[in-house]
């Protein structure tokens, strides 16, 4: 196995884990965004709303089926 195949699988799982928790991570940068906007006293406010806004494009969606182990998966809706 070459190196850019072990890359590669790296950054398969490593986006794996971000689908996954998701909704973590997008929790954690508006934790962290406004916890700026405080420190600075919403003098950049427009900036980090831009900033926070990148960061939640960045993360891919939420895995349909991708949940904990146990967990029934939703039915079809009527």
């Amino acid at each position: 196995m070459s190196l850019v195949d072990s890359l590669k699988g790296l950054v398969g799982k490593g986006r794996e884990a971000a689908s996954k928790n998701s909704d973590k991570i997008n929790d954690a940068v508006d934790k962290a965004g406004n916890f700026i906007d405080e420190k600075t006293q919403g003098k950049y406010t427009d900036k980090i709303e831009k900033g926070k806004d990148a960061a939640r494009k960045a993360v891919p969606p939420n895995e349909q089926g991708g949940g904990q182990p146990g967990t029934p998966e939703p039915g079809p809706r009527p």
